[in-house]
């Protein structure tokens, strides 16, 4: 390996762990809280050195979002294109998304805390175009079940996904790695609630 690459490849690896600093930084403290001071510090560099890697703050919060997006957004259309029934891919999709979760709080974490705002901002038009597409997959997905038979045809589906939506995705709030549930346990909690509901016969 000549010395070019190694240079490449350090930096490679500088910059995924600058991301990685800054998204768990953000998440925690909020977006307009979190300087590059910060960010610098706790990557043990002086914030000058931290524009050798990114043009600025923004930047780094767009690296993060449009890597969290696009690879969630990947992940679901492969799995809504696998050809299994439509509970299979609810499911799939269900389970998946949980384990993002545990994968990627921070960055999780991160797209729920701020990006109603950041939706508003120059250079993030990208957030409500992956969103708007990720809901059209979801929504495609439950009107398919109802169609089959398997999910109930009296309910709005717009309304079903909100549900689904909003509560799935706040768990990150308090399910994290390492705890007393995994990712496959939490969505089993989830999609038994779901399938069965929660009154007893």
């Amino acid at each position: 390996m000549n010395t070019r690459t190694e240079r490449a490849d350090q930096s490679s690896v500088r910059r995924t762990q600058i991301l990685a600093i800054a998204a768990r930084l953000i998440a925690s403290q909020g977006y307009s809280a979190t300087t590059v001071r910060d960010i610098a510090d706790e990557a043990g560099i002086l914030s000058g050195s931290l524009y050798h890697h990114f043009s600025s703050k923004e930047a780094i919060l767009e690296e993060i979002l449009r890597s969290f997006m696009d690879g969630l957004l990947a992940r679901f259309e492969e799995i809504a294109s696998a050809g299994t029934s439509p509970r299979e891919t609810f499911d799939a999709l269900v389970q998946h998304s949980f384990l993002t979760i545990e994968r990627e709080p921070d960055a999780v974490g991160l797209y729920q805390n701020e990006s109603a705002f950041l939706a508003t901002q120059p250079g993030f038009e990208f957030l409500q175009e992956k969103s708007s597409r990720i809901e059209a997959l979801w929504m495609t997905v439950l009107r398919e079940g109802q169609a089959a038979g398997a999910f109930r045809g009296s309910m709005d589906v717009g309304v079903v996904y909100r549900f689904l939506r909003d509560s799935l995705w706040s768990t990150v709030r308090w399910f994290r790695p390492g705890g007393r549930h995994t990712a496959e346990s939490v969505s089993g909690h989830y999609l038994d609630l779901f399938h069965n509901g929660l009154l007893a016969d």
